[in-house]
């Protein structure tokens, strides 16, 4: 079994792809909430931040103090940037279908109280096309540093046909600014047609860690640390959520790997 790949059938309910300690994974637990329209989900965060990103439908998120009565916009994650709800630690909530509603769970231990619960809506989001050539993608940032949250960075990535991302390949490994941040990242992924799929590869130079994965529909690969790049094949766009949790630093702030560096 592939130490970094997890594999996912989504059921109605909420689907638990990895807790933390998983793949070396300590400040990062990730699951997909599925609900039919009508259906509700009672939950709370506990001791940890969560962020909630609408991948498709609309739904109502109520809780104590706040009542997102109709969050959500898009079909699909081809369809358009995401309403994603934050709520900080110790926060009951209750998240009902007004459609049929796919939501990807993020959360991260919290040691002290963050952002209130909110609601980041398509317009709040940051925008923009990295790279060039046949590395040319598009990113969208929901919460970044500037936010109120104590570890995230959660953005998404969109790849045309055939394209890579994450390249030149790089690294979040170590606190170094203001070359380079520690931050684990989480790669969820979605493809349009949905028989799709990509190649991730997770590497360090000197041969510890070296995993090619084929990643398709509903996958997920942890990535505590290591250089990461990833294409998709072609004739199909390739989408992946990003989820980034930081120690202490947060933000787009990364090491390349020197070998293939000049590649500008």
């Amino acid at each position: 079994m592939a130490e970094f790949l997890f594999h996912l059938r989504p059921q109605d309910g909420y689907n638990n792809v990895f807790d933390y300690g998983a793949a070396g994974m300590t400040l990062t637990r990730f699951g997909v909430l599925q609900l039919k329209q009508g259906m509700s989900y009672a939950g709370s965060t506990w001791e940890n931040e969560v962020a909630l990103v609408l991948l498709g439908g609309k739904c109502s998120v109520k809780g104590k103090d706040f009542d997102f009565r109709e969050v959500g916009l898009r079909k699909n994650v081809f369809d358009g940037p995401p309403h994603t709800v934050y709520l900080p630690r110790r926060t009951a909530y209750t998240v009902t279908g007004i459609t049929d509603v796919d939501i990807a769970v993020n959360e991260a231990p919290a040691s002290r109280d963050t952002a209130k619960p909110s609601v980041i809506t398509p317009e709040m989001c940051q925008i923009m096309t990295l790279g060039r050539d046949n590395f040319t993608r598009q990113a969208t940032v929901m919460i970044s540093e500037k936010f109120d949250s104590e570890h995230f960075y959660i953005g998404e990535g969109m790849i045309p046909s055939g394209n890579w991302s994450g390249y030149p390949p790089h690294r979040h490994d170590f606190d170094d600014l203001p070359n380079e941040v520690d931050m684990e990242e989480t790669y969820f992924y979605r493809f349009d047609p949905a028989q799709g799929f990509g190649i991730q590869k997770v590497y360090l130079p000197d041969g510890s860690i070296d995993e090619t994965y084929t990643v398709k529909n509903n996958d997920t690969v942890a990535i505590a640390r290591g250089y990461h790049p990833l294409c998709g094949a072609p004739g199909y766009q390739m989408y992946y959520l990003w989820t980034m949790c930081g120690k202490v630093n947060r933000g787009l702030i990364s090491s390349k790997d020197p070998a293939h560096s000049w590649v500008k």
